[in-house]
């Protein structure tokens, strides 16, 4: 089952608009472009086959938040077509060496969750996995955190998120937390099976049964001074250190 979704999410920025008509064409309801505007979205737009309706400067700022900067590109996405559903990628997904998959667990600023797609898109993780309850959604400030990523990898509603991961382990798939009291040192772990990275609520970490799930629960070294590293940072250097053991 899909994540719950706003009535209306707008994305708006020219990479971010761009990225959807390249990659996720099927998701935008609607493409809003300023005239005359930027000729590659146009020719962007003609490719996708999608209507442009030339953007209204007295409603924009009925469709951005705040005073962010829209560029005259606006298009309203359906969130319907841009998150998977759970029990079909289950299904469907098959493990193979080298795969890993992103799972977060009750993360809520958007822009963490939008950094944390950038990396998962930037190392080669299969897809990211995002609970419905307790969980920020995909609204327009994680697509542009993600840098228009969120259109080039796979999100996962998910509905059960303890039969989700149950169901990928019975799968093959290991299953590793980020927690700065884990037993195993990040760097120690050789990523040899397809893996779960779970990364967890910026105050409270992982919550509790995804944490009992857990085949290990990893940490990363850092200099005692610095007492933890945020969210999207731990996410970044995991998934690097996950794809440099492979590379290896």
């Amino acid at each position: 089952m899909a994540a719950k979704k706003p009535a209306k999410l707008y994305i708006y920025g020219k990479h971010s608009v761009a990225e959807a008509l390249r990659h996720a064409p099927r998701a935008i309801r609607a493409l809003y472009l300023e005239a005359p505007g930027d000729k590659k979205l146009y020719e962007l737009a003609l490719e996708a086959g999608i209507e442009v309706t030339e953007l209204d400067m007295r409603r924009v700022t009925s469709m951005v938040e705040g005073s962010a900067a829209h560029q005259g590109a606006v298009a309203l996405i359906g969130a319907t077509e841009l998150l998977r559903d759970a029990d079909k990628f289950v299904d469907s997904y098959k493990p193979r060496l080298g795969s890993t998959l992103v799972f977060l667990s009750e993360v809520q600023d958007p822009h963490n969750v939008g950094a944390i797609i950038r990396s998962a898109a930037a190392f080669g993780a299969a897809a990211v996995l995002l609970p419905v309850h307790k969980q920020s959604p995909i609204t327009a400030a994680v697509i542009r955190a993600s840098a228009g990523m969120a259109f080039q990898i796979p999100l996962v509603g998910v509905a059960n998120p303890q039969q989700t991961i149950a169901a990928l382990k019975k799968k093959g798939v290991v299953v590793f937390g980020l927690a700065a009291d884990g037993t195993t040192k990040l760097a120690q772990e050789q990523f040899e099976a397809p893996t779960m990275l779970i990364f967890g609520n910026e105050a409270e970490g992982i919550a509790p049964y995804a944490r009992a799930l857990c085949d290990s629960m990893l940490s990363i070294d850092i200099e005692p001074r610095a007492e933890s590293l945020n969210v999207a940072a731990s996410a970044a250097v995991a998934l690097y250190a996950a794809r440099l053991r492979r590379s290896k």
